[in-house]
């Protein structure tokens, strides 16, 4: 099932960003830990804040993960509606759209699908729309064939 395997390739690749996130996190907290051993003075404070600062920007971005993980989970059940709303997979005659949360674009038998948000200028456009409906993005004109 298309929705099945477009919403395991968004989980995935959250997992993925994840993973790095903690990797750095960890590298994070190494250097604190020999910061703590080498150094004084004013190098030292400076040391110490500047990894500070980047522990507290991988903390919000961990945070903003763990909210697309709540978002992804809230379409996991795959329904199926008339109009466009979060989870739908719309199909255009210009492009296929999977409307969960921004991530890369995913291929599924030749088909190309592009992950985007509701918040995306796209995703705001299609929300609500219905299959026949017509949208219009940079200029370009693109018609709903279907939506799944």
């Amino acid at each position: 099932m298309i929705k099945e395997a477009l919403f395991n390739h968004c989980k995935a690749s959250l997992k993925k960003r994840m993973n790095v996130l903690e990797h750095q996190k960890k590298s994070l907290q190494s250097d604190l830990t020999l910061e703590t051993k080498s150094s004084a003075g004013d190098k030292y404070e400076t040391g110490r804040a500047m990894i500070q600062l980047e522990r507290e920007k991988l903390g919000n971005q961990i945070k903003e993960i763990e909210l697309k993980y709540q978002k992804l989970n809230s379409v996991k059940e795959h329904k199926i509606s008339i109009s466009v709303r979060l989870g739908s997979v719309v199909f255009t005659d210009n492009a296929n759209y999977y409307i969960s949360i921004a991530t890369d674009f995913c291929e599924i038998d030749s088909k190309l699908y592009y992950c985007i948000s509701t918040q995306s200028p796209i995703g705001k456009l299609l929300i609500g729309k219905k299959t026949n409906d017509c949208i219009q993005y940079n200029g370009v004109k693109s018609e709903i064939l279907q939506i799944l």
